[in-house]
């Protein structure tokens, strides 16, 4: 079982997250708005709504799960030291890191009760990681 001292402050995950929507942002100008920009301008055809949201829910959920199992860290979390694990320490399983990506929505849309379920959380873990058994822990300096 982790320890509660390797758990990441509230404010370290919320900088994260600050820093993460910033790469997501580029991902989303590279793969949803240019290719319906060039669809658009070049064939003109316009895209149907539920197109354009699925399109958006996947190219997200392609970036963050594949990240989370192939080292259990983002971008972001790489830069703020963080990692994500299962309950006792190891690697995501895949069906584990897409539940974790779809229990994310509801907990932020729904005025991020999701993240201020962290201020009375006994691991101060999101609700989202409750509901998919993971946990953000701090990656430990290197030895040496």
């Amino acid at each position: 079982m982790i320890q509660a001292h390797e758990y990441p402050s509230i404010g370290r995950r919320l900088a994260a997250m600050v820093y993460e929507g910033l790469l997501l942002f580029a991902v989303i100008c590279v793969g949803f708005l240019l290719p319906y920009t060039l669809i658009g301008a070049l064939a003109q055809v316009n895209t149907p709504a539920w197109v354009l949201r699925l399109h958006f829910l996947l190219l997200l959920m392609v970036y963050s799960v594949w990240f989370w199992l192939h080292g259990g860290q983002t971008l972001a979390m790489k830069t703020w030291k963080m990692k994500l694990v299962d309950r006792s320490g190891r690697p995501l399983r895949p069906l584990q890191a897409v539940l974790r990506y779809l229990a994310a929505w509801p907990s932020l849309l729904f005025f991020g009760v999701g993240i201020l379920w962290a201020l009375f959380d006994k691991d101060k873990q999101f609700l989202h990681d409750r509901i998919a058994d993971t946990r953000i822990i701090l990656v430990p300096p290197p030895r040496g």
